[in-house]
């Protein structure tokens, strides 16, 4: 099952793009990002809003002689009084310039996203990219590198001559796909006084080797305004672009990389390219050139937008604007340099703040996909916190926070609705021999009816957090309280542990401290600990069937480890974005899946969950459903369009999870 996020914009980073994984855990880390895919219908013809004009021409090469054809988009409401960017799409080498229309929608791609105010309004130039314009069937590599020429001097002063408008490299792009793509970074990037903007979609082995394609990396940073490398895993030229990224990487070009999750060599995948480069590009407002900043993080429209709920003291920044770009603002006056570090795979950096007047720093970033974000600033070389946001405890720390509201879905609002409350609990640990603090939901009416008696929930964080986390981050009370109000969950008790544990007379750092799924403190602590104390204190049914245990993460580790240990104690499991390494159903968690219908008896409900732009825990996932269910095991595996390691993932999974306990 795929939730949909009904995304606003499916763009996911920050330009400049520094690549690198944050996430919650420390363990492997991978670079590729996974964008989030394009909505349903995103390629098809909508009625009720205004169409741009597609129209093939033909004009005189100069370079290599001879009449040419080309195909134009033309924006809707396109008009010779006003001037427009261009973007220049080269197509493969099969194709000539009839494939992108044919087989890209790009009339229906271009015209849904300035609909929806996603792109700037642009005119796309669709030319066969050979030299000499032969037909489709011409695969002639010389005559595919020759074009250069014809694109320069041929291609571009056409449009511009013919067409109204903007004549300066900020609004020139060029992509292209598998041997366009290729073309387009050997000639984007070879020609960076020409192109501002370049995007390599499932580049082909044309492509100049990573040491060659770009003379001067320092220049290249500088004037690129975005590249944009994409590639499916599944594409058996994946190794080209990965290539480029990690030589981008090496560099420090800021880049895109998108990786996308299950994607061929096909149009699947490069109309859903199209539609996350156009929304990418050309993003700069006139009035910051006018003022002298060409920089796509430079402020824009600082009144617009509303405050972040995470800010604190009615602070107006950072604030969160309509389409899902950022603005953050910090007053430094005496600061040389101001940066913004994000901590999560689509939002990572670290970005660099433009300095405006009287000394307040500010950073507009593109749209970024709905969830919770931890940030921080960096003035001079010191990490601070923002002053203007609300502290939050993860990754070991507290730093400020943002959490981006997704508009189209309300499971962890604060409704209308009757209340549980969150209490913190201590007790003290003999396997420790320290005081240990939980935090425990009770769910609306617990205190009302004395005599009704509950299930129980326990739900472990991840590495870097605490017990705190999901009632605060994950905001799970608060799906619960929805959830139980609609009728689509039980009222149930929810126990959130401390996932670090060590035995009296041991010491370790919090890293260690039960990062294992195998942390034996930690299951001891459990069984013999908080179990019977839960049992104890509060109206629970004190009954296998009526336990549940799940987690996130490190959590998730924790809960198969006990939870599928302890049989006898559990009858339900959940794990979100637990599989950070492969697993061998035929002997992991101590065969416990060895006899398939026993554990289907005892274990009802086995659930996993991941955000397609997690790695390698989505993979992984993946293939261990796949094993599960070869082994006849009844698991359940449930997937997010589009999200990271991070908590908007996890709110989906526990609102998904919830639902399927205790029936």
């Amino acid at each position: 099952m795929r939730h949909a996020m009904w995304l606003t914009t499916c763009v996911l980073l920050l330009v400049p793009y520094a690549s690198g994984v944050g996430g919650q855990d420390k363990g492997k880390q991978d670079q590729a990002k996974s964008l989030a895919s394009a909505p349903k219908g995103f390629d098809a013809k909508r009625d009720g809003i205004e169409h741009g004009k597609m129209e093939t021409v033909d004009y005189d090469s100069k370079v290599s002689g001879g009449k040419r054809k080309m195909v134009i988009y033309t924006p809707p409401g396109y008009a010779k009084t006003n001037k427009y960017p261009v973007l220049y799409l080269l197509h493969g080498i099969g194709g000539d310039h009839n494939e992108w229309p044919k087989g890209g929608a790009p009339s229906n791609i271009m015209d849904n996203l300035i609909a929806d105010k996603k792109a700037v309004p642009m005119i796309i130039a669709m030319p066969n990219g050979r030299a000499k314009g032969g037909p489709a069937s011409d695969r002639s590599s010389a005559e595919f590198a020759n074009f250069e020429k014809n694109l320069l001097g041929d291609v571009i002063p056409y449009i511009e001559s013919h067409y109204s408008v903007k004549a300066d490299r900020e609004h020139r792009a060029l992509a292209g796909l598998s041997m366009g793509g290729g073309q387009s970074l050997n000639f984007g990037l070879n020609n960076l006084d020409t192109f501002a903007w370049v995007g390599g979609f499932s580049s082909a082995p044309n492509t100049k080797s990573p040491a060659t394609l770009i003379k001067d990396h320092a220049d290249a940073a500088k004037k690129l305004k975005l590249l944009y490398v994409a590639c499916g895993d599944k594409d058996g030229l994946f190794k080209i672009s990965q290539g480029v990224h990690n030589m981008l990487d090496e560099k420090k070009i800021p880049h895109v990389w998108n990786v996308i999750p299950g994607g061929h060599h096909d149009f699947k995948v490069w109309k859903n390219d199209l539609y996350q480069f156009a929304q990418l590009v050309f993003r700069e407002p006139e009035q910051q050139k006018k003022a002298g900043k060409s920089s796509p993080q430079a402020a824009k429209g600082q009144g617009e937008g509303q405050p972040a709920s995470t800010n604190v003291n009615n602070s107006a920044y950072p604030r969160i604007h309509s389409d899902g770009r950022l603005t953050f603002q910090l007053a430094a006056p005496n600061a040389k340099s101001v940066k913004l570090q994000g901590s999560s795979s689509i939002f990572k950096g670290p970005f660099d703040m433009q300095r405006g007047e009287s000394g307040v720093w500010t950073l507009t970033t593109a749209p970024v996909v709905p969830g919770f974000y931890y940030y921080q600033f960096i003035v001079d070389g010191v990490t601070v916190s923002d002053p203007a946001s609300t502290a939050y405890y993860g990754n070991f720390k507290w730093s400020s926070a943002i959490d981006v509201p997704d508009k189209r879905v309300d499971f962890y609002d604060i409704k209308d609705v009757p209340h549980g409350d969150v209490r913190e609990h201590w007790y003290h640990s003999k396997t420790t021999g320290q005081p240990r603090r939980i935090y425990v939901y009770t769910p609306p009416g617990y205190e009302a009816d004395p005599q009704k008696r509950y299930p129980v929930l326990y739900l472990q964080h991840g590495s870097g957090g605490d017990e705190r986390q999901w009632s605060i981050q994950g905001r799970m009370n608060f799906i619960l309280d929805n959830l139980i109000a609609a009728g689509k969950a039980k009222p149930m008790i929810v126990v959130m542990e401390k996932g670090y544990a060590n035995r009296a007379g041991t010491s370790g750092g919090p890293a260690a401290k039960g990062g294992g799924k195998g942390n034996s403190a930690l299951e001891e602590i459990f069984i013999k600990e908080l179990i019977p104390m839960i049992d104890s204190t509060y109206r629970t049914i004190a009954k296998r069937e009526q336990r549940a245990i799940a987690g996130l993460s490190m959590g998730a580790g924790h809960a198969l480890q006990i939870g599928l240990s302890h049989l006898d104690t559990f009858s339900a499991i959940g794990a979100f974005s637990g599989m950070a390494g492969a697993a061998d159903v035929r002997t992991s968690y101590g065969g416990v899946f060895a006899n398939p219908t026993e554990f289907n008896k005892k274990c009802p409900v086995f659930y996993l969950h991941a955000g397609t732009a997690e790695s390698p825990q989505y993979p992984n996932t993946v293939a261990f459903q796949g094993s599960l269910q070869k082994g006849g095991i009844n698991s359940v595996f449930e997937e997010v369009q589009g999200t990271a390691h991070d908590w908007q993932t996890w709110r989906w999974a526990f609102y998904s999870f919830a639902p399927r306990l205790f029936q």
